[in-house]
């Protein structure tokens, strides 16, 4: 019986849209840096300078703005206008003030989660502090939740960690979200659950190859996952081994 006591959700791209915003921002950004090179060679600089800052910045709108100038600087030799930069800072910054506006269905199932009481609910998030704090307290999804644990990436250990801080073992815990790199993959290995629910659009950091598992459940959209776990907590999981 795989009874579950814990339930962790991803924010960004899970509760409420955020990768569309980014992609927004970088067309804009595109069509500022165009006298000094083309959209296809911007966007693949800036995803190298995101790349290299991450051991040092980690993720987030913060962090993506100082890759934003740093790779302006660069890619412009120097040559980057004082308002050229204002524009840049202008647009990235909208992304600090993201709604939070949670995805159809998400709101309704929280709730029925919620009355049920089997379960520790829990915000599990990758970013910076204050940044994934603001987009969770104007989602207005904080009475679904018992916590919100931001860290600065999702590995196995910090997976690990979250289960040993609900007093929950790997094999009662379901990781639900979007991204098979982040969300997925690393509770797997665990032993843990798994519910996958594919976003729109995803950063390119996060793509990597997916697979098939026993403790891995495919959504269309987050309403589909109450149906997956019955009145006790059990996961009812169809899923038949080859």
């Amino acid at each position: 019986m795989n009874e579950i006591k814990l339930i962790a959700f991803d924010a960004d791209d899970t509760l409420w849209g955020c990768q569309s915003y980014f992609d927004t921002v970088e067309r804009a950004y595109c069509e500022v840096l165009a006298p000094y090179a083309d959209a296809a060679k911007v966007s693949k600089a800036l995803f190298a300078t995101e790349s290299a800052n991450m051991p040092l910045l980690g993720y987030g709108s913060k962090a993506f703005l100082i890759s934003l100038i740093e790779n302006a600087i660069n890619i412009s030799d120097g040559k980057v206008k004082g308002d050229e930069l204002a524009l840049i800072l202008g647009v990235g910054k909208e992304l600090l003030r993201l709604p939070g506006r949670p995805f159809d269905g998400v709101r309704a199932t929280l709730a029925k989660l919620k009355d049920l009481g089997n379960y520790h609910l829990v915000v599990f998030t990758k970013g910076e502090l204050l940044d994934q704090e603001s987009k969770f307290e104007r989602s207005g999804l904080r009475p679904y939740f018992d916590d919100i644990v931001i860290v600065s990436d999702k590995t196995t250990d910090a997976y690990f960690k979250l289960c040993e801080r609900f007093n929950t073992r790997v094999d009662q815990f379901l990781m639900v979200g979007n991204s098979f790199r982040s969300d997925i993959e690393p509770v797997l290995k665990l032993g843990g659950w798994a519910a996958h629910i594919p976003s729109d659009s995803i950063w390119k950091h996060e793509v990597v190859e997916e697979y098939d598992h026993p403790n891995l459940i495919r959504l269309n959209n987050f309403a589909q996952l109450q149906s997956h776990l019955s009145a006790t907590g059990t996961i009812l999981n169809d899923y038949k081994p080859s």
